[in-house]
């Protein structure tokens, strides 16, 4: 059985996240440790290995004096918005010893965050052919993943208690009239982060049967 170790982090830029994966990836690759890496990002629009430049509806300049930066990445999928109060976690995980299936994977993610948002009371939901995590039809979670000799990196983005406007500045995974909502908005308060990351570590490591 693997040992987990829970790396938490504040605010952190996204290229010295990537920085973070591959450091952690070499270990997991190496050793007897998964890591999941829990933490939140400066504002940043990433692009996906099969995105699409043309779902920014903003050229670098404007998007720069909103703060915003962009960023071309190995992730799987199209173009999403990271930023303060969304919950990001990187798991680094050996499929080796869980189950060689992307598929899978990816579907566990997306159990993982509804089993976790239920527990707010939350009804989320996959919907068919889509990927990510919905609640009535408006996306509240993101998932882009890349896997290399077997081991995972990238992975979910769920909204908090950010600021949703931003995504007004993309066409969200390159789904046009695409809706986001928050466990803010849906809960009407704001969401302590630090019980959040607790229950998810939890819920991870009951579906991947990861020794506490």
């Amino acid at each position: 059985m693997r040992e987990l170790k829970v790396v938490n982090l504040n605010l952190v830029e996204y290229g010295k996240s990537l920085k973070l994966q591959k450091i952690y990836e070499e270990k997991t690759l190496n050793g007897k440790t998964d890591f999941l890496l829990l933490l939140e990002h400066y504002p940043v629009i990433t692009i996906g290995k099969s995105g699409n430049s043309l779902n920014i509806l903003f050229n670098k300049e404007v998007l720069k004096k909103r703060g915003v930066s962009v960023y071309q990445t190995d992730r799987g999928g199209d173009v999403t918005y990271h930023g303060p109060g969304q919950l990001i976690g990187y798991p680094i995980l050996n499929l080796r010893y869980y189950k060689k299936d992307v598929k899978w994977y990816v579907k566990s993610l997306e159990e993982i965050l509804i089993k976790t948002l239920n527990e707010y009371s939350i009804n989320a939901e996959m919907i068919p052919k889509l990927i990510g995590v919905w609640v009535e039809e408006k996306k509240i979670a993101s998932i882009g993943i890349r896997i290399r000799k077997w081991v995972t990196y990238h992975g979910f983005a769920l909204n908090v208690n950010n600021d949703l406007t931003p995504f007004s500045y993309i066409i969200p995974c390159g789904i046009k009239d695409i809706n986001i909502t928050s466990m803010k908005e849906i809960l009407n308060k704001k969401v302590n982060m630090k019980k959040l990351k607790e229950i998810i570590v939890r819920n991870l490591k009951i579906h991947f049967n990861i020794k506490t």
